[in-house]
């Protein structure tokens, strides 16, 4: 059986660098989700690539609904180093 079981972020560190979430839209016909956090907690990122750019989603899950939203989308060496920052606890 394969495990799909994604990274876990580290805690979030004081000086953290917001990051500027907004409703998702549609750039690309098709968005290649390139890496993923574990879904065992709220909310869950992916690392997704479309159009020639790079852009992290956000999913929350609760019982109200699921809310989506994205970062801005980077070309691939800034969102890369985004998406480390977010893993890293320097980004929320």
């Amino acid at each position: 059986m394969m495990d799909f079981h994604g990274s876990h972020l580290k805690p979030l560190r004081e000086g953290f660098v917001p990051i500027a979430w907004s409703e998702p839209a549609p750039r690309g016909g098709s968005v290649r989700v390139r890496a993923h956090t574990c879904e065992c907690t709220t909310p869950s990122y992916e690392l997704c690539s479309a159009a020639g750019l790079v852009h992290i989603r956000r999913t929350v899950r609760s019982a109200e609904g699921t809310c989506v939203s994205e970062s801005p989308w980077l070309r691939a060496a800034a969102a890369h180093r985004l998406w480390e920052s977010l893993l890293d606890g320097h980004a929320r």
